[in-house]
This record gives structure tokens, C-alpha cells and sequence, in this order.
């Protein structure tokens, strides 16, 4: 009987904003129409967070006091905060210390990952070894965006894509073989030209300038992100599935990132996936960058069995992506 510690999701929390922008609301902001936007990427809303002040970690917060509610457990037995976002409320300090403070985790120490759209896979794998080390009990993983603080509402290419939300997930040592099992990580700064925020950095720190170029707002170069990401995102998760000798009979869930419904669609035909067995929420929320697939997880909890094998994959800017095999802990119901 081997004795290695094994991360496991023992709940899972999100939080979602009450304020939705529709596909029409934004009709009459952009020249854009509801069935363009729902054919080219499946998205019919998003959330937006409103709010004087209000950043990330009002996203990030709900989401955690959530997961600790269903878990039964007090803030303050929380070890670790790990918040994976590239909303930032502030470039310091750390958004996660921000969050620690709101909810009460007074005994965490905690720290941001950015990876974009692939920050929560990114952080919920440093967050498993930290739990197979055997120093920490209860690490969690949030992944959290306030998208709508970065997307120029008069680009039509981009506005219609992201939308905010914030989720959870809380890592434990198991005591069974089921948890985190696997991941394959990926990073290459050369597309880093593709999909980025150009300003607000130590590159080009903000100024009159920097403003009035818009250059503190998404800039994303579509078809060749969509180009790689397909590719990408398939291939990692193909990659997962082999090495672990696994076939599409063996996945119960395909838990991708919500990014565009074609780039789903793709990575799941890869897999050798029926439709049936993918989580797929973006026409509600739209991209909510970090938090996609912990809020998939969320929304589908109550379907997961123990025992059941997940297969979690994402593509973000910079560019990286990557894919993460779970065998899920607890039964939803």
C-alpha cells in the first residue's frame, strides 16, 4: 500500500454577478449583431461586475466564503491562497492577500498566478504539489477575472467575448487514490504579440500617451490565437489521454476552457469525446478568463460521481495552455 498524498477537490465555490449584458444590450454599444456573435462564438450573455471600487477580489471572495460554507470549514483553516487572474485589483499587493482579508483566512499566506485564460489550471497544479509535499492541509485554488475592467466596449472584436466571474476550489490531502493525477503545462512567450494588454507594465507604464492609444485594454489578434489555441488545446489533452492510456470511454467530463464554442468543439472530436460529455457554459457567461473551468466545475457538481475522470484543459495569452487529469473525490449529489 503506497502512502503518497494525493491532492483532491473537496468543494468547489463561484460567485457570479447579478448584472448581465446581453448579446442585444451590446447590439445597440457596437456594430455587432445577437447572431453574429452567437454563430462565430456561442455566447448569448456575459456577467459584469458594477460597482464603485469594486475589483477581482469581490469576485474572488463570494467565491471562497461559498466553498467553505459547503465544506464546513472556517476561513481560518485555510493554509494557502492561491488567485490566478490578470485582473489584478491592484499590481500590489497580491490580490489573494486582498481576499485572505475579506474573508478571514488570517492564517494563509497567499500570492496571484498570471497565466491568463490558463491560470487556474497553471495554479491549481502548483497547488496539488504543495498538498503532495505533506506540509499543507487545505490550499486553496481560486481562478477569478474582472474582464469587463480591461475590454474597450467599442471594439467589436473583443467586447463581445469576456465577461467576470469568480470560483473556487479547495485542495485536501486524500485519503483514497482519487485527486489531481496529472498535468501537462505549456508556455511560449512568442505569442505573446497575439494576445496581450501592452501597457500598465514596467515596459510602458501608464501615461497621457498610453491612455489615449487605448493601450490599456485587451488587444488580441483573433484568427491567430483561434489557430493556436485550437491546436493547442486539442493536442495537450490528446497528449494527457495517452500517457495515462486512457481512451474517450474512460473521460467522464471534458471540463474545457470557455473561450470560443468552435475551439470546444475541436478538442473534444480530439478526444474522441460525445457532446454529452463536455461542460460547456459560455452562452451564459461568456469568457470569464481564469475562472472558466472552476465555475464549469461548479455548475456541474451535483452530476460528478466519485470516481469519475475529468479532463480539465485551457489555451490562454502569452501564449500558454495546458491539461489536467482528476479523478473526482466525492459524489455531487
Amino acid at each position: 500500500m503506497s502512502n503518497k498524498i494525493t491532492a483532491a477537490i473537496t468543494a468547489v465555490g463561484a460567485y457570479v454577478p447579478e448584472d448581465k449584458l446581453t448579446n442585444f444590450d451590446l447590439e445597440k454599444m457596437v456594430d455587432t449583431n445577437d447572431e453574429w456573435i452567437r454563430t462565430r462564438s456561442g455566447i448569448e450573455e456575459r456577467r459584469i461586475l458594477k460597482g464603485e471600487g469594486k475589483g477581482t477580489s469581490d469576485l474572488a471572495a463570494p467565491a471562497v466564503l461559498n466553498l467553505c460554507e459547503k465544506r464546513g470549514i472556517d476561513p481560518s483553516e485555510i493554509d494557502c491562497m492561491i488567485v490566478a487572474t490578470v485582473t489584478a485589483d491592484m499590481l500590489f499587493p497580491a490580490t489573494a492577500n486582498i481576499v485572505c482579508h475579506k474573508v478571514g483566512a488570517v492564517n494563509a499566506f497567499g500570492f496571484d498566478i498570471s497565466a491568463a485564460c490558463s491560470g487556474f489550471l497553471y495554479a491549481l497544479t502548483l497547488g496539488t504539489t504543495m498538498i503532495e509535499s505533506g506540509r499543507y492541509k487545505k490550499v486553496v485554488v481560486v481562478g477569478a477575472d474582472k474582464m469587463s475592467a480591461i475590454v474597450d466596449y467599442t471594439d467589436r472584436t473583443t467586447c463581445i467575448l469576456f465577461g467576470d466571474a469568480g470560483a473556487a476550489v479547495l485542495l485536501e490531502p486524500s485519503e483514497n487514490e482519487y485527486g489531481i493525477k496529472d498535468s501537462i503545462l505549456r508556455s511560449d512567450g512568442s505569442g505573446g504579440e497575439y494576445l496581450k494588454m501592452k501597457a500598465g507594465g514596467s515596459c510602458y507604464p501608464a501615461t497621457a500617451e498610453t491612455v489615449a492609444n487605448k493601450e490599456h485594454y485587451i488587444y488580441q489578434e483573433g484568427k491567430t490565437v483561434f489557430k493556436f489555441a485550437v491546436k493547442g488545446m486539442a493536442d495537450v489533452s490528446a497528449e494527457l489521454m495517452e500517457r495515462n492510456n486512457l481512451t474517450g470511454e474512460d473521460i467522464a467530463w471534458l471540463v474545457p476552457h470557455q473561450a470560443n464554442l468552435r475551439i470546444i468543439d475541436a478538442t473534444a472530436n480530439r478526444m474522441g469525446l460525445s457532446p454529452d460529455k463536455v461542460m460547456i457554459n459560455i452562452q451564459r457567461y461568456g469568457n470569464t478568463t481564469a475562472a472558466t473551468i472552476p465555475l464549469c466545475l461548479w455548475e456541474w457538481e451535483n452530476q460528478l460521481k466519485k470516481g469519475d475522470k475529468l479532463v480539465l484543459a485551457a489555451f490562454g495569452g502569452g501564449f500558454t495552455w495546458g491539461a489536467t487529469l482528476v479523478e473526482w473525490a466525492y459524489d455531487g449529489k
